[in-house]
């Protein structure tokens, strides 16, 4: 029996067995090339696990004070220095880590939790419902975000916990305008006309066809939106009303130790380095994202 040849089998082979790529896949794959956002997202983990472990890899606790070692320049035994109270700024700086990503990741939860039903909402009913909502969000456009966050940190007093309720309160009315936005083009679409069709439920309609696919979208606003709230701590606890001491931050280490920047440059210069690192870390692993998931970019 004649050979059949290696071509000519691989264009006989049944559509069925032909292994199929998923958007998310073919995402994940497109995401890998770009070598900006894999810098990002490297970043991103690295700050991750000093956060999660930072009991474990700083040298010091980060209120441990060390008499008459105060104001020490980099050296061997204290790598980035010390501060006024002797404390290692090596070790404060990877607490903050945890203080950072802590703030970005909950405050952006919040956001999501209070914006995307609102969003959805608006924009699926449409009508009095929608412009309801919407006028709400026309209101909270109306002050500027950081001045209305530091309102309520005046009214509820410095403390992480604090915090979190104030960027999440000021900071839904983004996710919810773009989820009303998604919600506006893909309730028009075949797959949700033949949802109601089928009998299913409005909530049933949102939860399981809607939203799923307006999960990319969201997801870029979240990766934007995590350095966003990180960079809204820092400027609390610079002014003197976010983290409260003697919890390290980023922000709240720059802020107290600013009179010192002309004769002990290490004590302002590596947090605020940590600053710019985390937001430019999120910054690449957004546009990666966004380039990614983007369909018109598709290859």
């Amino acid at each position: 029996m004649a050979r059949v040849p290696a071509q000519s089998a691989t264009l006989l082979t049944p559509p069925a067995q032909i292994k199929s790529i998923s958007l998310w896949q073919h995402a994940w794959r497109r995401l890998l090339r770009n070598k900006l956002a894999v810098a990002g997202g490297s970043a991103v983990i690295l700050l991750a696990v000093l956060a999660l472990g930072a009991e474990i890899i700083a040298p010091y606790h980060y209120t441990t004070p060390n008499f008459g070692r105060n104001f020490e320049f980099p050296s061997r035994e204290f790598l980035l220095g010390t501060d006024h109270l002797g404390r290692d700024v090596l070790s404060r700086i990877i607490y903050g880590a945890r203080v950072s990503m802590t703030v970005g990741v909950v405050a952006e939860s919040i956001v999501l939790a209070i914006g995307v039903p609102l969003g959805a909402l608006a924009g699926y009913y449409g009508g009095r419902v929608d412009m309801l909502l919407m006028r709400c969000v026309d209101v909270m456009y109306a002050f500027p975000r950081l001045l209305f966050v530091i309102m309520i940190m005046a009214m509820l007093g410095r403390g992480l916990l604090n915090i979190f309720i104030a960027i999440g309160l000021t900071g839904w009315v983004r996710v919810a305008r773009l989820t009303r936005a998604q919600m506006l083009v893909l309730k028009e679409r075949e797959f949700c006309e033949a949802a109601r069709a089928a009998g299913a439920s409005n909530l049933a309609i949102i939860v399981r066809h809607l939203l799923p696919n307006a999960l990319t979208p969201i997801i870029i606003s979240l990766t934007f939106g995590i350095p966003e709230a990180i960079f809204t701590e820092a400027a609390l606890s610079f002014i003197g009303v976010g983290i409260s001491a003697p919890s390290a931050s980023w922000g709240q280490m720059v802020g107290e130790n600013q009179q010192y920047i002309r004769s002990y440059w290490h004590l302002c210069v590596f947090p605020a380095v940590g600053i710019a690192t985390i937001m430019l870390a999120f910054t690449f692993l957004g546009d990666g994202l966004r380039d990614a998931l983007d369909p018109k970019l598709q290859e």
